[in-house]
C-alpha cells in the first residue's frame, strides 16, 4: 500500500480557498493523487479532500501540520491531516447474528479493510467460534446476567484497554446507552436491516413486508442518542416482489447489510466521510 497522507478540510466557502491550499501544496512538492471538493450551497459550508503521495513531499508529518496552521487558521478551518499507513482500531460488536461480523472480518483478513481489529464482543457466547478462527481475542457480556448498566460498563474496559478508535456494531442489537452515544460520537458505526428512514426499530422485514415495498434495504449510519437516526455513511437496496415472503426479505436483506456496512466502514477508515449536522459528506471512490 502506498503511503499518502490525507488532508480533511471542512471550512466556511469563500474566495482563495481552494488556490492557497494548492499552492502550499506545491511549494513543497507535493504531487495530489486524488482531490475532492464539495460546497453546500445551504448551509455555506466548503468540503475538502485530498490524498497526497507522502514519497516526494519535503517534510514529514508533524512538520507538515505545523506549516499548514496559518492557512487553516486563515480560512477558519477544521481540519486533520491523516497518515495512511497508520492503522485505526476496530472493536466489532456482535448479538446472535453472525453474517455481518464474517463478512468484516473476511474483508479485514483477505486486506480489503486497512485496520486493526483487537477484540470481538459479543452477548451471545456463540461468537466466539469466529473470533478463534480468525484469532481474535474474544470476550462474552452476558446481558441477562448482569444490569444493562454494568454490562455497558464493562465493554466500555474493553474498549479502552485496547485503545480502539472505531466501534463497529455488527448486527449487535443492543440500543447504546446515551453517554456512551456522546463519547463515541462520529466513531460508532450501526448497521441497520432497513433503507432509514423508512422502518426504525424492530423487525423491519416485518414491517416492510406489511406495507408491500417492493425495494427493502439496509444503512450503515453513526449511532446517535435518536435510535437509527444517526447520520448516514452508506445505504444498499435490493429489489424484491409480491412473492416473496418476509423470510425471503431476510435473506436477500443479509447481502445489503453486509454490503453497506463493508463500505461504509472502508469509507470511514479511509476518511471520506465528512459529518455535517445530521447529514454526511462522503467522497466515495
Amino acid at each position: 500500500m502506498r503511503q499518502t497522507f490525507r488532508l480533511i478540510i471542512d471550512c466556511p466557502d469563500q474566495v482563495g480557498l481552494v488556490a492557497a491550499v494548492s499552492q502550499f501544496l506545491a511549494e513543497h512538492n507535493a504531487t495530489i493523487v486524488e482531490a475532492s471538493h464539495h460546497t453546500d450551497l445551504q448551509t455555506g459550508r466548503f468540503f475538502m479532500r485530498h490524498e497526497i503521495c507522502a514519497d516526494n513531499i519535503s517534510m514529514d508529518l508533524n512538520q507538515f501540520k505545523s506549516q499548514f496552521v496559518p492557512i487553516a487558521e486563515r480560512f477558519n478551518m477544521q481540519w486533520k491531516l491523516i497518515d495512511s499507513h497508520e492503522k485505526q482500531k476496530v472493536a466489532l460488536l456482535a448479538s446472535k447474528e453472525s453474517h455481518c461480523l464474517n463478512d468484516i472480518l473476511h474483508r479485514w483478513h483477505t486486506g480489503e479493510l486497512h485496520c486493526d481489529i483487537p477484540c470481538i464482543i459479543a452477548n451471545h457466547p456463540q461468537m466466539q467460534q469466529f473470533a478463534d478462527w480468525y484469532d481474535v481475542p474474544f470476550h462474552w457480556i452476558d446481558f441477562s446476567a448482569t444490569s444493562k448498566a454494568h454490562a455497558f460498563e464493562e465493554i466500555e474496559n474493553l474498549l479502552d484497554h485496547y485503545n480502539i478508535d472505531v466501534m463497529v456494531l455488527a448486527r449487535f442489537m443492543q440500543i447504546l446507552p446515551p453517554e456512551t452515544c456522546e463519547k463515541w460520537q462520529g466513531k460508532a458505526i450501526n448497521i441497520h436491516h432497513s433503507f432509514l428512514p423508512s422502518f426504525v426499530g424492530a423487525k423491519p422485514y416485518q414491517q416492510a413486508y406489511e406495507r408491500g415495498v417492493k425495494l427493502i434495504g439496509a444503512t450503515c449510519h453513526y449511532v446517535t442518542q435518536d435510535l437509527d437516526a444517526g447520520p448516514i455513511i452508506e445505504q444498499e437496496v435490493i429489489r424484491i416482489s409480491h412473492s416473496d415472503s418476509a423470510e425471503d426479505m431476510v435473506r436477500k436483506g443479509k447481502e445489503c447489510e453486509k454490503s453497506a456496512l463493508a463500505h461504509g466502514l472502508r469509507n470511514h477508515l479511509e476518511e471520506r466521510v465528512i459529518i455535517h449536522g445530521n447529514k454526511t459528506v462522503v467522497f466515495a471512490k
